[in-house]
């Protein structure tokens, strides 16, 4: 699940962790608007502008992506990231990136803490590796 602590509301209540670099790689590319029913998780190896940096090639819809400081705090929102988009860099650096369904990021603004929690056992994520891929 994600959860909005500043406003205490849930944005989304399945996750997906793109742990493995097959996964970090593969991201929505290929994946039908209809089974995009999740939020999917990206933990950076380090905080930063560039490597935050995400495209659009082969994702055939729209989506949200929230990007989150070190701490989980939103430092930027991008709405509508249209298909095939070449890139989008945040304007602040990133150490998260959380790919959302369209309209699903209503609700979190910059500066708002977001926590994600194992969608099992419902406990939090520890050290920004939270607890496993949901499918």
């Amino acid at each position: 699940m994600l959860f909005n602590k500043t406003t205490k509301r849930k944005v989304i209540g399945r996750i997906v962790l793109a742990q493995t670099p097959w996964q970090r790689l593969k991201g929505l590319m290929f994946e039908k608007p209809e089974r995009f029913k999740y939020g999917l998780v990206f933990a950076l190896p380090r905080e930063s502008r560039s490597a935050a940096t995400i495209h659009m090639f082969f994702v055939f819809f729209p989506i949200d992506v929230v990007f989150l400081n070190k701490g989980k705090r939103v430092v930027d929102i991008v709405r509508k990231l249209q298909p095939f988009t070449p890139s989008y860099t945040p304007k602040k650096p990133a150490k998260y990136l959380i790919e959302l369904p369209e309209g699903k990021s209503r609700g979190v603004k910059e500066g708002h803490v977001l926590e994600w929690q194992d969608s099992i056992k419902g406990k939090p994520c520890k050290k920004g590796v939270p607890a496993r891929a949901m499918s």
